[in-house]
């Protein structure tokens, strides 16, 4: 394998071993997170990505060659069966451009899978974030509306007792008014009968 190509396979095992570690749960979202929103990420980011998109031109200039040496060689000249070694080389030939075909397309697809497989975690970091803010509001919510609603309630219960107070004191005063003309009125009665006692007294000690 030439240096072109084995620099071609190393990339394409390093990318299945970032693959790996991105999909087992090994380092949470929100790591990944701070680790890729980290100013060392973004100064390495901002000064590979470009090295990145020019090697995957060259990835993608040496998938089209693949292509182009699988169907040159397999579709080998006539004459070219009389000759066992032509054969053979030309079998060969086809054998490395289909094994350069398979690495080139992994490393590209591998490429694109990383990108989204990053992208998916932060989009899950923020989600969860998300959540926690919404589940957060929404308890805060509820302990206001608990608060509201006791303080509705007592309100309620206070402004009743007021009512119930009034309405002892209504019944009390009522009580106490009969109570006072039934005073009132049997004090006259008595006043009355004193009255005609004095007078039998007197007619008595006329006679």
């Amino acid at each position: 394998m030439s240096f072109q190509w084995t620099l071609i396979a190393g990339y394409l095992y390093f990318e299945i071993f970032v693959v790996i570690i991105l999909i087992l749960p090994i380092f949470s979202p929100r790591r990944w997170h701070l680790f890729l929103k980290s100013r060392l990420f973004d100064v390495f980011h901002d000064r590979v990505s470009w090295y990145f998109y020019a090697f995957l031109l060259v990835l993608t200039l040496f998938f089209f060659d693949a292509i182009r040496e699988m169907r040159k060689y397999s579709h080998p000249n006539d004459g070219s069966h009389t000759h066992l070694a032509g054969e053979m080389k030309a079998s060969v030939k086809l054998f490395r451009a289909q094994r350069n075909f398979y690495i080139t397309s992994f490393a590209i697809f591998l490429a694109f899978v990383i990108k989204r497989l990053v992208s998916m975690i932060l989009i899950q970091y923020e989600l969860e974030m998300k959540a926690q803010d919404i589940i957060k509001k929404a308890e805060e919510t509820v302990k206001q509306a608990k608060s509201m609603a006791l303080t509705h309630t007592l309100k309620a219960l206070d402004q009743l007792s007021d009512d119930d107070i009034k309405c002892k004191l209504e019944v009390v005063e009522n009580l106490l008014e009969e109570q006072k003309f039934k005073t009132k009125e049997l004090e006259e009665e008595a006043q009355k009968w004193r009255q005609k006692y004095e007078e039998v007294v007197g007619a008595k000690g006329d006679e």
